[in-house]
């Protein structure tokens, strides 16, 4: 007859080892693109505390030291006392916002003595422990508006804080955990919804100055209104299940809208579409309200307020990105969006750092042969630039090899984030999954010209001990608590 003791496997013998092995590989290959990074012509000891390859090596021992500290630990240490780090964490970040210590125009850092650390790069396994925490509590349910709220306030407040400290890279890597309330049942709308934002702010503010052929009509205006009616649209056949509908308000849509722009283009080339096209929404927003107090279902509020958010966030955003962002933001998205050729200014890093990656070739330049990196080209090449590095002296390879690493990590941690048998544990897998997916796609991105400059390190790679302490306490407490996610049953 089989019996349950309270008898715990040891820490050694429950640990994920590829998961480790994985990690040690990274900080290898991470302290190489240091080194590489950092090692200028005529240096002898690239050893040496007085070098940055050299304090790398002091971040990763300590780093290691860390991670060893977490494993002792009880796994049920970091479900007791969640809310606990977190409140601690949150007061950090509130108090580092009136830090008199301005560093690159950032005001995230905590200057102590010599050391120098960053509340927001701890903050995110505070973040990811609380919600972790709360959705894993008996009676929580992501489908109701009270507890989803109560989900989202716990990552939206050290988002606040974060941003009044200036750091709104560190910031956006909040929005990670929105992967994982989606693993645990988020409607894909609200995702649909970010990704549509972003679609409606591209287009928008890349074309707006383009005239349609030879009209007053702005090609950005015209594309998002129509994408606002087409979306709203599909929305009533996907979520309303009426087929009918769906085609009546496609087809009215886009017939008046062919109307106009023909009457525009052969009758009166200074008529502007767009009015029509604002007409055309009210006129859908207000069907949308019909079709809701008839029939009493809330899908259709829902679409009614995707519709009305669409316009208004399309109309303030133009607002926010020449009045409410920082210059060297604004000038960093026209950069990227091909509006401003700023190569010598806000263009520069990304300019220098595609030169160098391009230098690398299939096979790379070799270990500290590097042109651009050696002859510092490349600003931030050892922080947030580092991949560059990768790129110019390990070549395509070298550069595909990591990102092959990095993908081996995700996928690892996705499948320990099922395994697990408590809600807890794979929330927080997830949590630790999304912000190292976020890390690496926006940080890659930025270095090959994909994605805005947004400021954040390459997990395991970027030089410093904030980073790096804090990507090894994400991935080490998951660690931790998938090894302790079984009782032995004999």
């Amino acid at each position: 007859m089989a019996r349950v003791t309270d008898k715990q496997p040891s820490v050694l013998g429950s640990l994920d080892w590829w998961t480790i092995g994985i990690y040690i590989a990274l900080l290898i290959f991470g302290w190489i693109s240091v080194c590489g990074a950092s090692y200028t012509y005529g240096d002898t000891d690239i050893f040496s505390l007085s070098t940055r390859s050299g304090m790398q090596i002091v971040w990763i021992g300590t780093s290691l030291f860390l991670g060893l500290v977490i494993l002792l630990l009880d796994d049920k240490f970091y479900d007791t006392f969640s809310y606990v780090i977190y409140g601690i964490f949150l007061v950090l970040l509130f108090l580092t916002i009136f830090n008199p210590h301005e560093i690159k125009g950032s005001r995230s850092w905590l200057v102590l003595g010599p050391l120098r650390l960053q509340p927001a790069e701890f903050a995110k396994f505070a973040t990811a422990l609380a919600i972790s925490k709360l959705m894993g509590s008996y009676g929580f349910n992501i489908h109701r508006w009270k507890d989803f709220t109560a989900a989202s306030a716990v990552v939206v407040l050290p988002m606040l804080f974060i941003i009044a400290q200036k750091e709104t890279g560190s910031a956006l890597v909040y929005l990670s955990f929105f992967l994982m309330f989606y693993r645990e049942g988020m409607p894909g709308s609200v995702l649909f919804t970010g990704l549509a934002m972003v679609i409606y702010f591209v287009l928008g503010i890349k074309y707006e100055n383009v005239m349609l052929f030879d009209t007053q009509t702005s090609v950005g205006k015209f594309i998002v209104l129509l994408l606002v009616q087409i979306f709203s649209a599909v929305l009533i056949n996907v979520y309303c299940k009426d087929k009918k509908k769906m085609l009546i308000v496609l087809y009215s849509c886009l017939g008046a809208t062919l109307i106009c722009f023909l009457f525009s283009v052969y009758v009166i080339p200074s008529f502007n579409i767009v009015w029509v096209q604002l007409i055309i929404c009210l006129v859908l927003i207000g069907y949308l309200l019909y079709n809701w107090l008839r029939t009493h279902l809330s899908n259709y509020f829902y679409i009614l307020a995707f519709t009305i958010g669409s316009i208004v966030f399309f109309y303030s955003a133009d607002y926010v990105l020449n009045n409410v962002m920082e210059p060297h933001q604004r000038v960093r998205i026209n950069v990227l969006l091909g509006l401003d050729e700023d190569i010598s200014g806000a263009g520069y890093n990304v300019h220098q750092s595609e030169i160098a990656i391009g230098s690398g070739g299939l096979q790379g330049k070799g270990f500290l042969n590097g042109t651009q990196t050696k002859l510092k080209f490349v600003p931030e090449q050892d922080t947030d630039f580092i991949f560059c590095t990768v790129g110019e002296e390990e070549g395509f390879l070298g550069s595909a090899g990591v990102l092959c690493l990095f993908l081996a990590l995700i996928l690892r941690l996705m499948y320990l984030s099922e395994r697990q048998p408590f809600a807890f544990g794979r929330i927080y897998g997830y949590c630790v999954l999304g912000i190292f997916l976020f890390h690496v796609f926006i940080n890659v991105g930025m270095v090959l010209g994909l994605t805005p400059v947004i400021g954040i390190p390459l997990p395991f790679f970027s030089y410093g001990g904030s980073s790096l302490w804090g990507f090894t306490l994400l991935l080490f407490i998951f660690l931790r608590i998938d090894a302790g996610r079984n009782l032995v049953r004999t």
